[in-house]
């Protein structure tokens, strides 16, 4: 499986406004950061939850070792930009800390049970990070 053209792919046809293969469009972002060392932009789909007036993604990783691209990407650089359904936006990425962080992990493991088989298969922390207007 080659999961870059499984995410060119995704890019394209959610910038399409069509059906995405295999994926709910209404649970899809586009999280564009900037390579911490490349200085380049760097686009990412991934699913993502409403909480309020902030949209949460999680640096599961599937369970890996180590935390995604994207995020050690974001805490060099917390400005980022964000497609959701029709709305493109620049946002803040805050990585959740503290009772923030609990209360919206256990959240979110309740509502999406697969992140907590990834938190098993990981002795790292995973990130939720909060995306908020600016």
């Amino acid at each position: 499986m080659d999961v870059h053209e499984i995410n060119r792919r995704t890019i394209a046809q959610f910038r399409a406004g069509g059906d995405i293969d295999g994926m709910h469009r209404d649970r899809l972002i586009l999280l564009t950061t900037t390579g911490r060392r490349s200085g380049a932009a760097h686009t990412t789909p991934m699913m993502f939850h409403h909480d309020g007036d902030r949209l949460l993604i999680v640096g599961s990783n599937v369970g890996a070792s180590t935390h995604p691209d994207w995020y050690l990407n974001l805490e060099k650089n917390h400005h980022v930009f964000v497609e959701v359904g029709e709305e493109a936006r620049d946002a803040l990425a805050t990585p959740l800390i503290g009772e923030d962080r609990a209360r919206t992990w256990a959240m979110l493991k309740q509502t999406y049970p697969f992140f907590a088989e990834h938190e098993m298969r990981t002795a790292r922390i995973i990130p939720v990070v909060a995306l908020t207007k600016v």
